[in-house]
């Protein structure tokens, strides 16, 4: 699977963002899709995954309540819009693909096998 993350760029303070992630491959939806940080001098962190169907999604504490992940397997594609975003959401964010397994076991990020490039997201205030 090939990954490829979108949507990214240079926002104000309370904006919102949709970051895309394109897959690439007719397994897409066999994976748990989720959502990743990295912020420059900070170990990369989780933001969100869903699981195959789309039915259930977790949440990093940050994120929750400012941020949905959802995906369409029909277009191969996960999403991950936000909203009311602050400095402090600056980084760049990565899509991953991994499975199966219990959708809590994808917090984690050694449990992907696939990794987009990344998309740069850049809140100023």
């Amino acid at each position: 699977v090939q990954l490829q993350a979108s949507g990214g760029g240079s926002v104000q303070a309370g904006d919102s963002l949709r970051l895309s992630c394109a897959a690439s491959g007719r397994t897409f939806s066999r994976y748990i899709m989720g959502w990743f940080r990295q912020a420059q001098g900070k170990e990369r962190e989780f933001v969100a995954a869903v699981s195959r169907n789309g039915t259930t999604t977790i949440y990093q504490d940050f994120v929750k309540g400012r941020s949905t992940i959802s995906r369409d397997n029909a277009k191969n594609t996960v999403y991950l819009q936000m909203k009311s975003l602050t400095p402090e959401d600056t980084a760049v964010y990565y899509c991953a693909a991994g499975g199966p397994g219990p959708i809590e076991y994808f917090r984690n990020r050694y449990n992907y096998d696939y990794w987009g490039q990344g998309t740069q997201v850049t809140v100023s205030s």
